[in-house]
């Protein structure tokens, strides 16, 4: 897995270095450890030249600063699919989906 390091957060954009060679394709999800257990998932969207890319969180990036280390997963953002995760599907005005059986 490459790393990267946090350069520059404005709001939900998350510009990101990494080193020669080791630039994320596009899409790719970028896994930013924070406190604990948790991290920050950003997907990268622009290749800004310089090893530089840009991308967009996934969460609120309140508490990221710059020289935080980015572990590009090598593989875009990815949700499992099945019964269990239909059922909660919801609509963007917010009903559920009826069941299919």
């Amino acid at each position: 897995m490459n790393k990267g390091k946090v350069t520059q957060v404005i709001g939900p954009v998350v510009d990101v270095n990494f080193e020669d060679g080791q630039m994320p394709n596009i899409y790719n999800a970028i896994e930013i450890p924070l406190e604990g257990e948790k991290k920050l998932v950003v997907e990268t969207m622009q290749h800004l030249g310089d090893n530089n890319v840009r991308c967009i969180a996934m969460d609120g990036t309140e508490g990221l600063v710059r020289g935080m280390e980015a572990i590009d997963t090598g593989n875009p953002i990815s949700v499992p699919v099945g019964t269990k995760t239909f059922r909660k599907t919801i609509q963007c005005f917010r009903r559920k989906h009826r069941r299919i059986r």
